[in-house]
């Protein structure tokens, strides 16, 4: 794996909920997650949101409460590592808990968004949430007027463009992907590495488990993220 990416042009890691789990943040599927105990949220999620904002603002739980107590992890850092060693060029993360921000990543696209954040859902700014009083509900764009939500996509809401874009930007650019704590199941973001062994790029995969991106994975790195990373790392140095 140390070669594939030392010999790489363009490294982006892909990142799904099982870096976070190893800070106490409970994944959504598979045993023991959120949806598998307690089934998955509506899929209506954001028409919800459209229909009522005021009651959606009011009524904003096991996962916020673990989101707040979590810290950053190893797995974590050795991506920061990478990224000033100046060998990751990108990360897309799945996880929306800030914790690649925390620990000091810039180089970032958060395609599902950033609890911490919020976002006006016409013009895509998006702002820390202490930036609105909240006191008239729901907020109001300041840019163009239009609704503001949490940045965290909804279920039946768009990934915002411009952030889609950027991640099939930097898919095309990738001749490396390492995949990180994803089941690779939840598409836009399951295409990215597909599309990277299409073109005759390589894939490595770090995950405890065997997912189905194993079957085209050219090297995997079967363990905790917190410990293969950091390996990983250590070799490139």
């Amino acid at each position: 794996a140390a070669e594939i990416v030392r010999n790489s042009n363009y490294l982006v890691a892909l990142v799904g909920a099982g870096l976070s789990a190893e800070s106490g943040i409970p994944t959504f599927r598979g045993a023991g997650g959120l949806w598998t105990r307690l089934g998955e949220p509506s899929w209506n999620g954001y028409q919800d949101l459209l229909k009522d904002p005021v009651g959606w603002w009011r009524n904003q739980t096991e996962f916020r409460a673990a989101i707040d107590a979590a810290e950053p992890n190893a797995g974590h850092i050795a991506l920061v590592s990478l990224e000033r060693m100046d060998i990751l060029k990108m990360t897309i993360t799945q996880n929306v808990d800030n914790l690649h921000v925390r620990a000091g990543s810039t180089r970032l696209i958060e395609i599902h968004g950033n609890r911490t954040k919020v976002r006006c859902i016409v013009c895509e700014s998006r702002w820390l949430r202490e930036a609105f009083d909240y006191e008239d509900l729901p907020p109001a764009c300041p840019e163009c007027g239009g609704l503001v939500k949490g940045d965290t996509v909804m279920f039946g809401e768009p990934i915002p463009p411009r952030v889609l874009e950027a991640c099939f930007n930097a898919t095309d650019k990738c001749d490396c992907m390492i995949v990180c704590g994803t089941s690779a199941t939840v598409y836009p973001a399951a295409s990215f590495p597909q599309a990277v062994a299409e073109r005759g790029g390589f894939v490595i995969e770090a995950n405890p488990n065997p997912t189905r991106l194993s079957e085209i994975a050219d090297v995997v790195l079967k363990g905790p993220t917190g410990i293969t990373l950091p390996r990983l790392v250590d070799r490139l140095r």
